[in-house]
């Protein structure tokens, strides 16, 4: 299947999704998204880490305006929220379920829902020049893509409400003080310093991997007990997969363990 707003291509157990439309600094239009949508699903079978990014000088500058999302001269008052539930919702969620590891590498303006998408990476690694911006307010709507839920989680209440109620850009320095992200590294070296984190996962017990980064989403929501719980479980279906039994073989042996893809 070819894409006309993305790239995708898989090297090495690690699938490469980019945002690219130069044009519009990588909106995400209803097109855009659903292709993401349907690379998402491909890398979930044919990789064992995703990387997102944008291709040219930015990540993604939010939801594409001139595509007309509900506003224009029509006399019945626009849905905005109308594709929310049809496709941005989704390909949020679908992040959050997908089968293995996902990093976001950072370039540039990471804008409104692409803020979103870039907060949805387990492992956020941004250039010096990205930042992060949450510009709803300057066109009268409210933060979504679950900016709301991502902000509170990852950096407070009082800061989650300073990025939404003024709209200031937050640059990747203050974004990795704030702790925002992972990484901050230079432009230039963005996408080796992702591909290197990437292939440490791609490589890595498929099956734990999968299940830690469920266990983390998870622990934001559960109670103490619940959470045990769910530990228990999780450790018991890694306990009886074959990656356990690779990884004491390797210990035993003194050798790098060779875990398969699930």
């Amino acid at each position: 299947m070819s894409f006309e707003k993305i790239e995708y291509k898989v090297e090495d157990d690690i699938a490469i999704i980019a945002f690219n439309d130069p044009k519009t600094m990588n909106a995400a239009g209803v097109d855009t998204v659903d292709e993401m949508s349907l690379a998402l699903e491909r890398a979930g079978d044919e990789a064992r880490c995703t990387i997102i990014t944008g291709n040219g000088r930015g990540f993604c500058s939010g939801a594409n305006l001139s595509g007309n999302m509900g506003g224009g001269e029509s006399k019945r008052k626009p849905d905005a929220g109308r594709e929310l539930d049809r496709l941005y919702n989704p390909f949020i969620k679908a992040i959050r379920t997908h089968p293995h590891p996902v990093i976001t590498a950072v370039n540039g303006a990471a804008a409104g829902v692409g803020c979103s998408i870039a907060l949805m990476g387990d492992f956020i690694v941004a250039a010096e020049s990205a930042y992060f911006l949450q510009a709803f307010r300057r066109i009268g709507l409210v933060p979504d893509g679950g900016s709301t839920f991502l902000l509170t989680r990852t950096i407070g209440r009082a800061r989650a409400m300073e990025m939404t109620l003024f709209g200031e850009k937050i640059p990747a320095a203050q974004a990795l003080d704030w702790g925002l992200v992972n990484r901050v590294v230079a432009d230039d070296k963005l996408m080796d310093e992702a591909k290197s984190y990437a292939q440490q996962l791609a490589s890595g017990p498929t099956t734990a991997l999968s299940m830690i980064r469920d266990l983390v989403w998870q622990a934001e929501d559960n109670d103490l007990d619940s959470q045990l719980q769910a530990e228990r479980f999780a450790q018991r279906t890694a306990g009886r997969s074959p990656d356990f039994a690779e990884g004491v073989k390797a210990f035993l042996e003194k050798r790098p363990a060779n875990f398969k893809k699930a």
